[in-house]
């Protein structure tokens, strides 16, 4: 199961090190790592990324759901490897549509007090005990949540919901007298061009959404492969 992690410890050492336990657990088998960054959160409320695959294959972080999560939980963080990258506070409503709540960033919130670190991953893991007893050893205190696609679903209810106020619209267009036919008109016009966007929308996001299937099933197909190799 897809799933987003973040792992909070006292300090950037621990943290390091959590980041090192949950790779050696993805050479074992026992999760795959998809994206990762470790994430310092200093004693002015100021974050910083310490560690990360900012080039990895789901691409940077600042377009993933983990870069997503990331500005939710510390806001705008300075990368301190390599450049620059500004992450949105806005960012709650993508993690909604992945399935990752408020609830959620609450939750992991209260635990990060300044100085806190956290590692932070996008992960596929078919049971939490490996990567809970590695973190909980370090010292660190594990929160996930499974990755969910709900935005389609909203997607349809909300066009749906459009299309239906079109509709009535346009029944009542039919029967307007002549100097109501053409707020109707206007009306008609914005909501068919609201409904457009949205269908847009979720087009190009399938398509992101597509594209980030693709990317994960190369990193398995490689790691299959490397996982024969070795054997031979």
């Amino acid at each position: 199961m897809d799933r987003m992690l973040v792992v909070v410890f006292d300090s950037e050492a621990k943290a390091l090190e959590g980041k090192k336990a949950l790779l050696l657990l993805d050479d074992e088998g026992s999760v795959t790592v998809y994206a990762y960054a470790v994430v310092a959160k200093g004693a002015d409320g100021k974050a910083s990324i310490k560690d990360g695959d900012d080039s990895g294959p789901l691409g940077t972080l600042a377009t993933t759901a983990l870069g997503t999560l990331i500005g939710a939980l510390f806001g705008p963080v300075g990368m301190a490897v390599g450049a620059t990258a500004g992450f949105a506070g806005g960012a709650t409503a993508d993690l909604t549509n992945a399935g990752i709540g408020e609830d959620f960033i609450d939750d992991v919130s209260k635990d990060l007090h300044p100085s806190s670190v956290a590692l932070v991953a996008e992960v596929e893991e078919d049971w939490t005990t490996p990567v809970d007893v590695r973190m909980e050893a370090i010292g660190g205190t594990v929160f996930r949540r499974a990755l969910s696609d709900v935005g389609e679903q909203v997607h349809h209810e909300n066009v749906a919901a459009m299309k239906a106020d079109l509709a009535q619209f346009k029944a009542e267009l039919a029967q307007a007298h002549a100097d109501r036919k053409a707020k109707l008109q206007q009306k008609i016009n914005a909501l068919d061009t609201k409904i457009q966007a949205h269908l847009q929308a979720a087009k190009e996001k399938r398509e992101a959404a597509e594209a980030k299937v693709q990317a994960k099933a190369k990193i398995l197909k490689a790691k299959a492969s490397a996982a024969v190799a070795a054997k031979r």
